[in-house]
């Protein structure tokens, strides 16, 4: 497996797939055609059905050129495609001949893999690729979860994770100071300053610690939803989840930066293995790879931070995961804002209690981390193309109607 630098990326939203790996892609192009008379963006799939509202081309705009760069959103059928998410550049000379072309495609979280090239894999640094192996060495070694994030990444990935949180941090509080209206259209109106703000004086502790888990969450979703920079963990579209728990905790709880770097290099590793063997890509395998995704990594980070031992982690994880199953991915007007939004302050409540049942009911589980990533991947490949972010089905169908 590779890096938690390879999963925790510090990106503008609102989508990892189809604003940051285009980006990326853009930017690749542009660097090996720096004398180029213009571009010509052609997207396919999901970027092509849910582009404009992600702000895919914006991003490609941004960085080849709003006077220099076409952007151009294809209908050609989904099953035609060698992935769901498919771009094709072109350079063009004087008179819009095309010259030189590229085939690139977002694998989710960010990623991109060229045609005809080796694809953008970073060095694996992590031998063992299953929670079952990584248990037993840990537990051989009597080591933690996080310990041996270290022991395999170097202690130098402290730094890095210290900026991860610096920068979740940043998010959560840039969206509770927000007002107004997100761009898009669907005239939503950001809602986190006003849960934030709510003081009830017969307010009960459970309640106002969902009203303050759902606040955290939406403030990173609604400054992922506007094009804010924020932390992909492990999307965009999932971004607000784990800062969320973390960040509740640490402040009812008085914990340290430290303690939450622990949690995010568990955290991290849950999110990697989901990565490794299935899918975090709401494209090719609906919601459930992303909140669902997010939602294990939360709920595996919380139990880092309360000192659960490893079954336990490994029980919460897969209650988070294991109720997120079948979860389409269906953004109305393909803006990660309706159901993004709230499914993200709903994913953050239900991590702490998988937290909870793991505390209770570790010795009665049945089934193990493994089994329901794979059972993840499989029911999302599955899934009908119009419940895998095209916004052609569920929410995004009936809304209109």
């Amino acid at each position: 497996m590779e890096s938690l630098r390879e999963l925790y990326r510090i990106g503008r939203g609102p989508s990892s797939s189809h604003t940051i790996a285009p980006t990326r892609a853009a930017e690749l192009f542009k660097e090996e055609n720096p004398d180029a008379e213009g571009f010509r963006v052609t997207l396919y799939g999901s970027l092509s059905k849910t582009g404009k509202g992600h702000m895919t081309d914006i991003a490609i705009l941004d960085v080849l050129g709003h006077d220099r760069c076409r952007v151009i959103f294809s209908d050609r059928p989904e099953d035609e495609l060698p992935h769901p998410n498919t771009m094709f550049f072109q350079t063009l000379d004087k008179e819009e001949n095309p010259v030189s072309s590229m085939e690139v495609y977002s694998v989710g979280g960010g990623r991109i893999e060229v045609k005809g090239r080796s694809p953008e894999q970073p060095q694996d640094v992590y031998r063992l690729s299953s929670f079952r192996e990584i248990r037993d060495y840990c537990m051989r070694k009597d080591l933690r979860l996080c310990e041996y994030v270290y022991e395999t990444e170097g202690e130098e990935i402290k730094d890095y994770l210290y900026k991860i949180w610096g920068q979740m941090q940043a998010a959560i509080r840039r969206g509770l100071a927000a007002e107004g209206i997100l761009q898009g259209g669907l005239e939503v109106h950001r809602k986190a300053r006003y849960l934030y703000r709510q003081n009830h004086i017969d307010e009960s502790p459970q309640t106002r610690e969902n009203r303050l888990v759902c606040a955290f969450a939406y403030a990173v979703s609604e400054e992922n939803a506007d094009g804010g920079m924020i932390v992909t963990a492990p999307t965009c579209g999932a971004s607000g989840v784990l800062p969320a728990t973390l960040y509740y905790m640490q402040k009812s709880k008085r914990l340290s930066d430290d303690q939450i770097i622990d949690a995010l290099a568990t955290a991290g590793l849950i999110g990697n293995l989901i990565k490794t063997n299935a899918s975090i890509s709401g494209a090719e395998c609906g919601c459930q790879a992303e909140v669902g995704s997010a939602c294990s990594m939360a709920a595996a980070g919380l139990g880092e931070l309360f000192g659960m031992e490893i079954d336990q982690i490994e029980y919460a994880a897969e209650v988070a995961m294991e109720h997120h199953l079948g979860l389409t991915c269906d953004p109305i007007s393909g803006l990660v804002q309706i159901p993004c939004i709230e499914r993200n302050a709903v994913a953050a409540m239900r991590a702490i209690n998988a937290l909870s049942l793991a505390n209770f009911l570790t010795n009665t589980r049945k089934i193990s981390f493994d089994v329901v990533i794979r059972t993840m991947y499989e029911t999302g490949r599955d899934l009908f193309s119009k419940y895998r972010e095209t916004s052609e089905g569920g929410l995004a169908k009936t809304y209109f109607e």
